[in-house]
């Protein structure tokens, strides 16, 4: 099994191996020669050592899902961090050159009226 394996795959594999475990024991049991209290007794360990067994890989799964889910927050989180301080990048950057084009425009602004008034005042002489 892959890193990549969806949950439906793994519970697949883990279905196949508790039902190919209970049919391989069932018919170990029913051909051995042996008497039904025996087998009965034989049935109810092997049946109680699948349960654990099968136990065991739930467990074992749930916490590889829970680590995974753990893993991809971890990263969510970070990517969403990333891109907070990109975007106040952004937006400080933003700022700076509106300032900058504001006091350009002050600039130009002011040069314009002191050309007009310069040439109010050639025509008024």
């Amino acid at each position: 099994m892959s890193q990549h394996d969806t949950g439906a795959e793994v519970g697949g594999f883990f279905a196949g191996v508790l039902i190919g475990g209970l049919v391989g024991a069932a018919v170990a049991l029913l051909m051995a020669p042996q008497s039904g209290e025996e087998t009965r007794k034989q049935l109810t360990k092997t049946s109680e050592d699948l349960r654990d067994r099968a136990q065991d890989m739930l467990e074992d799964a749930r916490e590889r899902a829970e680590a995974t889910i753990a893993d991809s927050r971890r990263r969510a989180e970070h990517i969403m961090e990333e891109a907070r301080v990109k975007a106040e990048a952004m937006t400080e950057d933003a700022r700076m050159r509106m300032e900058k084009l504001s006091e350009d425009a002050r600039k130009s602004r002011n040069k314009v009226e002191t050309a007009v008034s310069d040439v109010a005042k050639s025509l008024s002489e």
